[in-house]
């Protein structure tokens, strides 16, 4: 689904005022402004305020918040769940029983203006291939991307992140490398986790030495974008969830 004008449903709490806009001024008042009672695109309250109206929506509807994330809903019924994924003005719900994603969707429809889009097939870099016994997900668009954007697109692959028994010292000799390039290197590779959480070990040794990097260190990292080389289309199976949607 498609939330038209999203942050315009957002209800302000503090008092803001904006000028006349051009073409609508008062002739009689020209030097008055207006107090808004609800969100304008722009306004930095926007998100919060469009976040609180749709948090309290879905939680009068029967949505637990969490206690963690905040931005994720969660309904129980019968042994289904149905979960809600929040992200600004983006939305994606996936349950494993598709009548609770349509419900869902009516749901939303009776309360703000959106329009359907069907399933999700790609979302904040993931990319979401759905099936009748599970869900599959990958990040071989992103891998790529991050490959060219550090220069390693013609790099060798390799079969291992990094080599067993490898032990990581802080090297106070060793010749300093970039500290920027360095650091997006490991932040690149950790949003990667989320499919492929078997780097997660590689990446969090490599992330310890951000501070202070030295080259032995960016191998190391080097080392992990090779593996990612050569296996791009690996991803992330989940079998317990059997729907998802997704609306913006």
């Amino acid at each position: 689904m498609d939330v038209k004008t999203a942050f315009l449903n957002g209800i302000l709490k503090e008092e803001v005022y904006v000028s006349q806009p051009e073409g609508f001024v008062n002739q009689e008042k020209p030097n008055h402004v207006y107090i808004l009672d609800k969100a304008l695109y722009g306004l930095k309250q926007a998100p919060r305020a469009w976040y609180d109206v749709l948090s309290n929506f879905l939680v009068k509807s029967g949505f637990s918040k969490g206690t963690v994330d905040t931005t994720l809903f969660i309904k129980k019924e019968k042994g289904d769940i149905i979960l809600i994924q929040i992200y600004v003005d983006d939305i994606i719900f996936g349950s494993t029983n598709t009548k609770y994603c349509k419900n869902f969707a009516n749901l939303m429809v009776s309360r703000f203006q959106m329009n359907l889009m069907g399933e999700m097939n790609f979302f904040l870099g993931l990319q979401v291939k759905q099936f009748s016994t599970g869900i599959f997900i990958n990040q071989s668009k992103y891998i790529r991307d991050i490959l060219r954007k550090f220069q390693m697109e013609n790099s060798k692959p390799i079969g291992t992140p990094m080599a067993p028994g490898t032990k990581i010292s802080t090297d106070p000799s060793g010749k300093a490398v970039d500290i920027r390039t360095y650091r997006g290197m490991i932040g690149s590779l950790m949003y990667l986790t989320s499919s492929r959480p078997y780097i997660m070990f590689s990446t969090c040794l490599c992330a310890r030495y951000q501070a202070n990097p030295k080259e032995i260190h960016l191998s190391a990292v080097k080392r992990i974008f090779r593996y990612l080389k050569g296996t791009a289309d690996l991803g992330r199976a989940r079998q317990d969830m059997c729907s998802s949607s997704v609306t913006n």
